[in-house]
């Protein structure tokens, strides 16, 4: 069996809320595992997700940190406006950049980081990757949300933009932040009959628009269920290099 810690705080980004971090494994390239919406920090555990990296995570390979999600912070309070919620992502943000990467370092001093996260979990892991991509290696999205538009019905301003990778990338030039993009693993997993696919499809040609190559891996079906996410977690990460 690999070891197992759980950490918990009050976080200062999210105004106090007390935050959950479990941890799988004591060494190796550091994965960052985000819930499904509104998901729990064991939402991975209970499915069983560490057991699909079981091999690497005895080995010293991969660590696992799942972090918990605020969603009901953010994009999920009907009672928030669209920039409120924004606003409670971009605490999000701040809570992962500021507290749980730190963590992680704290335990791990691999220089390597990989999110990863399944439907809103894997909105998560684009947004942080594409938002720092200096300190990402590798970003899995499996059936995830490129464009949080989607639950904004099509509306933006300043605080969703930059929240919302399908619209802050489209007009990324930095040339060190294009370089960083490029030296990246970039997989977006999605099947062709999920309603996401159209969103991933396009937002894999947008990337390469801009010179940053990526992997649109297009599965049969509707592949949005967790024997497809564990499936899709073994074979992009479970193998990793």
């Amino acid at each position: 069996m690999w070891q197992r810690l759980h950490q918990t705080w009050d976080s200062p980004a999210l105004l106090g809320r007390k935050m959950d971090l479990l941890v799988f494994g004591h060494a190796g390239t550091r994965v960052l595992a985000f819930p499904t919406s509104r998901g729990s920090y064991h939402e991975w555990e209970d499915r069983h997700m560490p057991e699909v990296l079981g091999e690497q995570l005895r080995a010293g390979t991969l660590q696992l940190f799942c972090v918990a999600s605020a969603d009901d912070a953010s994009w999920y309070d009907e009672t928030l406006s669209m920039h409120e919620r924004a606003e409670g992502q971009s605490r999000y943000d701040t809570f992962l950049k500021d507290e749980v990467l730190p963590r992680t370092r704290t335990l791990n001093g691999s220089p390597r980081l990989i999110t990863v996260g399944a439907s809103f979990g894997g909105y998560h892991a684009l947004c942080f990757a594409m938002r720092y991509p200096h300190l990402v290696t590798r970003v899995l999205s499996m059936s995830g949300l490129p464009d949080i538009k989607r639950l904004t019905n099509g509306w933006s301003d300043d605080a969703v933009y930059f929240q919302n990778p399908a619209e802050f990338m489209q007009n990324e030039h930095d040339e060190e932040r294009l370089a960083a993009f490029r030296r990246m693993d970039i997989i977006l997993a999605v099947g062709k009959d999920d309603p996401l696919a159209p969103s991933n499809i396009e937002f894999s040609r947008m990337l390469w628009d801009r010179g940053v190559g990526n992997a649109l891996r297009v599965w049969d079906g509707w592949a949005h269920d967790w024997p497809y996410w564990q499936q899709m977690l073994q074979l992009y990460i479970g193998g990793h290099d």
